[in-house]
Formats: C-alpha cells, sequence, structure tokens
C-alpha cells in the first residue's frame, strides 16, 4: 500500500491511497490484477500496464462480503456481481474505515420524513390507545338490542347479589313494587324495581331498564321516598348509559367478542356489582330532577330528606319541589305500600 497524501482529516489521511488486488468483473470470468486507487468518495480500479479504468466503485456503497475472512473480499454492492480481492490487510481496513465514514457523512433528505413519519405514526398510536377504545366501546353500547341489554343487566345482577343477597321477593310486596312501578314511569317500558335487602346503601341502575334500591327505603314513612329514589335513578340512567359502565368494566376483548357473537365472555361481569357498589352515586342535574318529579307527579320532598336527612347537599331540591306545600294524592293504596313493606320478609 502507498500514501501519496498528506495526512489532514480523518478521510483525509486515506485519500490517494493505492495498492494491488484481483478483480472479477462478471460472475464467470477470469480474475484480474489490478491497481486499486481510493479518492475522496470513489475507488478506481486501473490495468497495471495500460492505465485503463476497469472499475469505478461508490465508497458508500462498498461492502465486505467476507468478514473475518483473509484475504479482504469486496464488493460494490450487496447484490453486485464484481468482486476486489486485497490481501494487503491496511489497505483492506483503510478501505472499511473510509467507506463507513463516507456513508455517516452523506446528507440523508430521509431523515426528516423518517421523523415526520415516526411521529405520525406515534399520533396514531395514541390515538389508538386513548381514543379508540372509547369509541368502541360507546358502539357497541349503542346497538346492544334491548333483549341481550336485559341479559346483561340480569348477568350483573347475579354478580351482584353475592354482596347484597337475592333480591326481596316476598308473595304480597312484589306486586306492589310491580304497581308502583308503574305509577312512576306509566304502563309502557316500565322498568323492573329490586329490593336488595343488604349492603347497598344508596339506588343503583343496570343494563334493561333494572333499578336497584336499597331495603332502608321501605322503613320510610310512605312510599314518596321510594318512588323517588326509583326516579331519580332512572333520570340518572337515561343521563349516562349504564351498558358503558358495563362494558368498561368487561374489557376490550370483551367489548369486541360481544361485536362479533352478540355475547359477553364467560367471566366478564366477575366483580361488577363489587364495582358498582362501590362507585360514587350518579348525580343528575337538580333542575333535570325537578322536570322529572314534575312531569311524574311526586314530590320531591321526601326523596331529598331520605338522600341527605341534614338538608345541607339537597336545599335546592327540597326548595324547588313542584308539590311543596300540597297535599299530594297517594301514589299507591296503603294496603299495597303496607304489602309493599314486606317484601323482604319472606
Amino acid at each position: 500500500m502507498r500514501l501519496t497524501d498528506k495526512p489532514g482529516t480523518a478521510l483525509k489521511k486515506y485519500q490517494r491511497l493505492e495498492s494491488t488486488g484481483l478483480w472479477r468483473g462478471e460472475p464467470d470470468g477470469q480474475r484480474r490484477e489490478v491497481v486499486v486507487r481510493m479518492g475522496e468518495a470513489t475507488l478506481m480500479l486501473n490495468d497495471p500496464r495500460s492505465g485503463e479504468v476497469v472499475g469505478h466503485w461508490s465508497l458508500p456503497a462498498v461492502r465486505r462480503v467476507n468478514p473475518g475472512v483473509e484475504p479482504a473480499l469486496f464488493a460494490p454492492a450487496e447484490d453486485g456481481w464484481e468482486e476486489l480481492e486485497i490481501e494487503d490487510p491496511d489497505m483492506a481496513a483503510a478501505l472499511m474505515t473510509v467507506a463507513q465514514a463516507v456513508r455517516a457523512a452523506r446528507p440523508r433528505p430521509g431523515r426528516l420524513r423518517g421523523v415526520l413519519i415516526g411521529g405520525t405514526v406515534a399520533a396514531i398510536l395514541a390515538v389508538a390507545v386513548l381514543v379508540l377504545p372509547r369509541v368502541l366501546v360507546s358502539h357497541a353500547a349503542s346497538v346492544v338490542p334491548p333483549a341481550q341489554r336485559a341479559e346483561i343487566g340480569q348477568a350483573a345482577l347475579d354478580d351482584m347479589v353475592r354482596l347484597t343477597g337475592a333480591p326481596c321477593d316476598g308473595e304480597f310486596g312484589l306486586p306492589a313494587l310491580a304497581a308502583l312501578s308503574e305509577r312512576i314511569f306509566g304502563p309502557k317500558d316500565t322498568p323492573i324495581l329490586y329490593i336488595l335487602p343488604q349492603g347497598l346503601m344508596r339506588p343503583a341502575h343496570l343494563p334493561g331498564g333494572l333499578i336497584l334500591l336499597p331495603k332502608s327505603l321501605i322503613e320510610t314513612d310512605g312510599p314518596e321516598a321510594l318512588a323517588g329514589a326509583a326516579l331519580a335513578e332512572d333520570v340518572a340512567a337515561r343521563a349516562s348509559d349504564p351498558m358503558r359502565a358495563i362494558l368498561d368494566h368487561a374489557g376490550l376483548r370483551a367489548t369486541f367478542d360481544l361485536l362479533t357473537s352478540g355475547r359477553l365472555p364467560e367471566g366478564a361481569l366477575a366483580g361488577y356489582g363489587e364495582a358498582l357498589v362501590h362507585r360514587p352515586a350518579a348525580a343528575p342535574s337538580d333542575r333535570a330532577l325537578i322536570d322529572a318529579f314534575r312531569n311524574a307527579q311526586i314530590p320531591l320532598g321526601p326523596y331529598a330528606t331520605w338522600r341527605d336527612p341534614s338538608g345541607t347537599g339537597t336545599a335546592a331540591l327540597i326548595e324547588g319541589d313542584p308539590y311543596k306545600g300540597l297535599v299530594a294524592t297517594p301514589l299507591i293504596p296503603d294496603t299495597d305500600w303496607i304489602a309493599l313493606q314486606s317484601v323482604c320478609a319472606g
């Protein structure tokens, strides 16, 4: 190897390096001796007798095809036919050093594009993680048919009874409870009211028109507080679809299964009862409650007082009671109320 330039930078010290090598220009061609000359960005292969240029390689494209094996064997590209064998280890090392340095120094217009594409992909993934699950849950909740919603609501209630006990089903109380529900909501699409004997401290609701009420509501002086609690929970259910809470608990995979097969997988609702019992109470606006009680012709004061005996948190409801100071018509006959109070007795 011969160095014909003075050393300068890390690349310049290798400029104009020369050595001999064996070059093959075709896959089945004979190898011939050449003079290898290294420039700033090219590798020249010359006939040693005539000086004719037989090969002109781009340094950034040069690859060693037999790393760790001597003599070194190079090619002008990963899929090129040409080969160059160099026995001089210093020349081989210099060739690799310069080729790598030139590749690293070349401008890369695709780098900014890569950054932009990477940022776009990251944004899409963020949307997929943060937005799509909510979209999927919302869509699934909106397309579940009424019969399936009722089935899912009953399955959630089955999980809940582990904590609350089975809904009260006294022989004389259930007809009275059904009569009260019809008085509150009318004969069409009437929700199903359940009185739970323990563990439930506030009203709750499930898909399929199921309203769960604590036993303490039948221990009041009249049916007004019980009716008000049922009506308020129906307002809450209409404001926030209970299917969404069910699907949030079940998870994305279960939600996808529901969309594709029409059923939630077994075990998807395990633990939902406990989550529902400990979830903060739904809070419809005071205006929504006042309007609902006015339309149903139910006094609001008894429910507001049951919800907050101190009156501190329900002062606006008590003040806005559309039947405040009036003698309301009984919601159900006294005999029905007495029967309803016995619904948890057996």
